[in-house]
């Protein structure tokens, strides 16, 4: 009885590990997929970092999985996706929505987001918010881009320095946004700073003045033949700009700063004032930030006084971030597998570890920083929107846009010049 026993002891244990091999060998058969990024994948504050580190908790769980992770510069996305697009796509794809997009979207090769997400019974991890944002910005052809932010824009202020300025409060009409500038100039502190190296910084301020000045609709309206960035009062909001340049409100050099530099000219005191999106509190919630947990103060776009169409401190210029595509001929079983257990998690994952909205539902809140708190509010409270300065233009008429902008900062260009070669070409592509 014994000696049979011990036969059945030991024919169990040889199932049981028999089995326990079989389980291991049925993990998820993965696959390398490509990402074509323009963010660090090291820096703990970028979307790239984000993803990287998700991909590395999935890679835990399958085998055979790796990212292959390609970065390009923000300057030069443009010409690797066109190029990309004459070929065979990456699985995985940053790019930017609006009009670009849509020329994309026509060409019929990437992923119908919201079918793939639907047929994958993850439709509701996706922000309300954010899918509409996404889809009026493709003039609702439907939603073929993943959010990789739910973003505010506006004025980040060092409150130190206001106060060394004597400027009592955030400004709320243009006015005083003026007068604030003046009195940060009087007191030999640089005013404005913007990561004017990446181009896209500086015209947000110009746009800034443009739709409080002119109307919520003012680029969208030019882009579509309503109206003329050659019309008076968009040749105006070009000379605030070169205006606001002249008087010195903008650090001197402005052209050669990138983005992470302006970020620390700001945090460490060095200037007062930079415009930018709330993914911006990534950077902001990290250890190393000069300004400490509470230095940093958010001001939205100034109304100008008399304008209705121009909105109100309740309309916010808003924006998804840099978006991610995914090509439709890539789309497998492999790549689902991977989307679905990145894209359920990012919400939660970006909220605990910076503090930040990326556009995904969000299951559990921890404790929100101040900054985090800002954009809570704003977004709890917003109640219309505008769109960025290239968000509904061509290719060709953004990268005019933003190439000449450095001319109209450093006075080789007017105004009227910079508005006519933007207009020569929104008629060309229109």
């Amino acid at each position: 009885m014994k000696r049979t026993l011990s036969v059945l002891l030991a024919l169990l244990m040889v199932v049981t590990l028999f089995a326990g091999t079989a389980a291991a060998e049925e993990k998820f058969q993965s696959r390398k997929i490509k990402m074509l990024s323009i963010w660090d994948d090291t820096d703990p504050s970028t979307n790239g970092y984000i993803i990287a580190e998700l991909s590395k908790q999935y890679a835990e769980t399958v085998e055979g999985f790796e990212l292959d992770y390609e970065f390009v510069s923000i300057d030069q996305l443009d010409t690797k996706v066109s190029t990309y697009l004459q070929g065979e796509l990456p699985d995985v794809l940053v790019y930017e929505s609006g009009v670009r997009l849509k020329k994309v979207i026509e060409s019929g090769k990437i992923l119908d987001i919201d079918k793939a997400f639907t047929e994958m019974g993850i439709r509701d991890v996706l922000d309300d918010g954010a899918v509409s944002l996404l889809t009026n910005l493709v003039d609702g052809i439907g939603l073929y881009d993943l959010p990789l932010g739910l973003n505010v824009e506006g004025f980040w202020y060092n409150k130190a320095l206001f106060e060394q300025a004597g400027i009592e409060k955030a400004p709320e009409t243009w006015d005083e946004f003026m007068v604030a500038c003046q009195k940060l100039v009087d007191a030999g502190i640089e005013p404005i700073v913007q990561g004017g190296k990446d181009k896209w910084p500086m015209t947000r301020v110009l746009n800034a003045y443009l739709v409080r000045s002119v109307g919520l609709n003012a680029v969208k309206d030019a882009v579509e033949g309503k109206a003329k960035f050659t019309d008076p009062e968009y040749v105006a909001a070009a000379q605030m700009f070169a205006d606001m340049a002249q008087k010195g409100y903008f650090v001197e050099g402005m052209t050669t700063i990138d983005p992470a530099t302006a970020s620390a000219m700001l945090e460490s005191g060095d200037a007062a004032i930079k415009y930018d999106g709330s993914w911006y509190t990534d950077r902001l919630n990290q250890p190393d930030n000069m300004a400490g947990p509470e230095g940093i103060g958010f001001f939205n776009v100034p109304v100008v006084t008399g304008v209705e169409a121009g909105g109100t401190l309740d309309d916010y210029s808003m924006n998804c971030g840099n978006i991610l595509m995914v090509s439709a001929d890539a789309y497998d079983e492999q790549l689902q597998h991977w989307m679905k257990f990145v894209f359920t998690r990012i919400g939660d994952f970006a909220m605990q570890n910076n503090g930040s909205f990326k556009g995904y539902k969000i299951n559990e809140y921890p404790e929100m920083t101040a900054y985090t708190q800002i954009v809570a509010d704003a977004l709890r409270t917003a109640k219309g929107s505008f769109l960025w300065f290239e968000a509904k233009m061509d290719s060709e008429s953004s990268q005019i846009a933003q190439n000449n902008i450095a001319m109209l900062y450093s006075g080789e260009m007017t105004a009227e010049e910079y508005m006519n070669q933007l207009q020569e070409s929104i008629e060309r592509n229109r």
